[in-house]
């Protein structure tokens, strides 16, 4: 789901939703901006109409505690109290009225009608109705955010907010991923795309220096492998990395995924009035400029100790502790909506050289996105089996040009979405859990009348679209199985596994849990970091029953590599 979906994101969609600034350098973002605004409106309203409820104070008071919770930096403070300043009055008045957060939209022309279409709502109407509820709240909203939005009152217009808008705009267009690194780029910073997704370089300033390649010259003089093994023993004069790991087949992983494989998650507490503070949002930064994924936790690249639910247990990880050779050698690249229909972008940003790396073990996880799609006629918006093939062999033939030879490739198959919508949509969203007046299936519809319903094929109560979309998915799983058995390459092989996700259920139902933890609880949609821990478990598992040559042995210097290089410098 899109990031827009929260406080913070109401904000940053004010700044990029309307007109450019003077010198014409920001533009429309696309045709969601109104929606996702109207979407981050209901959010923020409701949140700080249940605040109010729940410490019983004035929305005004609410409204400013809200604002002084953000950090400083990239004048987030200033822009909440820009936008407060405007928006307030009505808010505040509309509000006192009783009137539903999704009202209060409408009255202050956030949320709009579109011609032929029908009034989008989160909340059941009023007994009045809810068109009648909106005439009346407009007559009552006085102040209009901006005065004519899109002109001369732009936020963006304003000189000292200018270098944040366009922050705001490159990165919810998705810009800073792909398009200003380099595909072999590491990095000493852990976000926009750092070494939180791929292993931590160990020194910047020579191209020659990074994770996963071979070592130079045994890594004598320095790590230019960045494992954190390096130097001579003095005792018999022979390379620490040589001693090691010669012999030891160490090899990389690397993950090319949709936002499940980055592990997509926005914290429940951002929405949840009772569990609000100045703490919830002390990372803001931090999950804006990843994105809104979390792939230092993630089941394929993770390596820290999860904040996000549940606990870290990686492939990485595991192939670590099986050869700590292996150590900082990752790569996530994966991207939120990515699909076998930009696979292409993916792969060409992967870092792996045949001259100079080591082999690497890549899954494919595209699980959702080719079935799940924004389009009006989301069946007509899928991915034809005929396309699927097309996409992802032409994607292997360019991994087979890029990986050392003895990689290996595994194909995973879709998920069963169906999953989503029966064990949700008649749960209360955490919007919903104080008064116990908004489900999941409220939101999935409230969402999909917005059209920007992530999944508008599963997160329905359209049984019949349901079904289809996850027999869509089983042709497209089908597929992956049979390129895995028919495509034979000379750098790597090939193989398929499927989408374990009643396997994963039922090991969490052996551990005290239900069906429901499994599913991110603000979208409604993403697998949660229990979820992803358990496939990992699974999927390792089956490598190590059906392929153990894939993981190779484990490595006997273990203990010596930790007795002369502990921690080997961390991740």
């Amino acid at each position: 789901m899109a990031p827009s979906f929260t406080f913070l994101l109401f904000i940053v969609l004010l700044l990029s939703g309307t007109s450019s600034v003077p010198n014409g350098r920001l533009k429309m973002l696309n045709d969601k901006t109104s929606e996702s605004v109207c979407l981050g409106c209901v959010i923020l309203v409701s949140v700080i109409e249940q605040l109010s409820q729940l410490y019983n104070s004035t929305v005004t008071e609410q409204l400013e505690r809200l604002c002084s919770y953000l950090p400083e930096k990239w004048k987030l403070q200033q822009v909440c109290f820009l936008v407060a300043h405007s928006f307030g009055p009505d808010i505040i008045k509309l509000l006192e009225y009783k009137l539903k957060a999704d009202v209060v939209c409408y009255a202050i022309k956030l949320c709009k009608q579109e011609a032929g279409q029908p009034v989008c709502h989160l909340y059941h109407p009023s007994e009045v109705g809810f068109e009648v509820a909106i005439k009346e709240a407009e007559e009552m909203a006085t102040t209009r955010i901006l005065k004519n939005v899109g002109g001369s009152s732009h936020i963006c217009s304003l000189p000292q907010l200018e270098n944040l808008c366009e922050i705001v705009q490159r990165i919810l267009k998705n810009k800073l991923p792909f398009e200003d690194l380099d595909g072999d780029k590491f990095s000493i910073f852990p976000t926009l795309r750092g070494y939180h997704w791929r292993g931590r370089d160990c020194d910047d300033g020579m191209a020659s220096v990074y994770p996963g390649r071979r070592p130079d010259d045994w890594d004598a003089e320095q790590d230019s492998n960045c494992n954190g093994i390096w130097g001579i023993d003095e005792k018999d004069g022979i390379p620490y990395e040589q001693k090691f790991c010669n012999g030891t087949e160490s090899k990389g992983v690397i993950q090319l995924g949709d936002s499940a494989a980055a592990q997509f998650h926005i914290p429940p507490e951002w929405l949840t009035a009772s569990q609000i503070s100045w703490k919830v949002y002390s990372n803001l930064l931090e999950v804006l400029t990843n994105e809104f994924d979390w792939p230092q936790f993630s089941g394929a690249t993770g390596f820290l100790n999860s904040t996000i639910g549940g606990w870290t247990d990686s492939f990485y990880l595991r192939l670590l502790e099986r050869n700590r050779c292996n150590h900082r050698d990752y790569q996530n690249i994966s991207k939120n909506g990515g699909s076998s229909k930009n696979l292409w972008d993916l792969v060409k940003s992967l870092a792996r050289s045949q001259k100079f790396d080591k082999p690497a073990i890549v899954t494919y996880a595209m699980i959702g996105n080719d079935v799940c799609n924004g389009k009006a006629d989301t069946v007509a918006g899928m991915t034809l089996p005929e396309q699927m093939h097309s996409n992802v062999v032409k994607s292997l033939h360019h991994l087979d040009s890029l990986l050392p030879k003895g990689s290996h490739v595994i194909l995973i198959g879709l998920a069963h979405g169906t999953f989503l919508w029966n064990n949700l949509h008649d749960r209360y969203h955490p919007l919903g859990q104080l008064n116990k007046d908004i489900t999941y299936g409220q939101l999935y519809s409230f969402l999909s009348c917005l059209k920007v319903n992530p999944c508008k094929g599963w997160l329905s109560s359209n049984a019949t679209l349901r079904k289809i979309t996850t027999e869509r998915a089983m042709q497209l799983s089908s597929v992956l199985r049979g390129i895995a058995e028919a495509e034979k390459y000379t750098n790597f092989d090939l193989f398929y596994m499927d989408y374990a996700l009643e396997e994963i259920a039922e090991e969490w139902h052996t551990m005290g849990g239900e069906n429901w933890q499994l599913i991110e609880p603000v979208d409604g949609f993403h697998p949660t970091q229990i979820a992803s821990v358990l496939m990992t478990k699974v999927f390792w598992e089956k490598i190590l029953h059906k392929w153990p040559h894939i993981l190779g042995k484990g490595n006997p210097h273990n203990n010596q590599i930790a007795a002369v290089f502990k921690d080997q410098g961390g991740h």
